[in-house]
């Protein structure tokens, strides 16, 4: 029994012995310098939008009709965004149509869409007293007041000087295999 308990002994001393070698530091001999390690200039990106949030953004063009969205963002090699894929017309993504716009040809905005002609029904009901007969008028008010993109992430729209037929009769864009 002795004998036994002092083999798992050293078979447990030989395996610890094997882990410690592997954890321990090799030697090298190059000469050159280590890697710089990288650092953030900022931890915070105040002012900036970020790319994922800008797929779908909606696209007016300067009479305020919807032309189309933001399919995706094109950029070159050293990181700046070239063009804008917008898609138009379509349904749920079925039928639409590509096209590729110079990006600086863009102009985003940060407050939502002014409507001149949008109205909703203000609804005022009049009930008479001695004979009990109800009246209902209706009349309309104007649309209710928009809001401004509060958000720090992405423009509320962009604007594209163009119309949806103009869009749809350039070429479609195609990805590159």
């Amino acid at each position: 029994m002795l004998m036994k308990s002092i083999a798992a002994g050293l078979a447990g001393t030989a395996l610890l012995a094997t882990v410690a070698f592997a954890q321990s530091p090799t030697v090298t001999t190059d000469k050159a310098a280590p890697a710089a390690i990288a650092t953030t200039t900022t931890t915070t990106a105040s002012g900036q939008w970020r790319t994922s949030k800008m797929d779908g953004i909606k696209v007016y063009n300067d009479a305020n009709e919807n032309i189309g969205s933001i399919s995706d963002l094109l950029m070159d090699k050293t990181g700046t965004v070239k063009i804008a894929v917008i898609g138009v017309g379509g349904f749920l993504g079925m039928g639409e149509h590509l096209v590729a716009v110079p990006y600086e040809k863009l102009k985003f905005v940060n407050e939502a869409v002014a409507s001149t002609t949008t109205t909703r029904p203000a609804t005022t009901t009049t009930t008479g007293a001695a004979t009990g007969t109800e009246r209902t008028a209706t009349t309309t008010a104007p649309a209710a007041s928009t809001t401004s993109s509060t958000s720090k992430w992405y423009p509320d729209h962009a604007v594209f000087n163009a119309s949806k037929d103009e869009l749809k009769n350039m070429p479609e864009f195609k990805y590159a295999e």
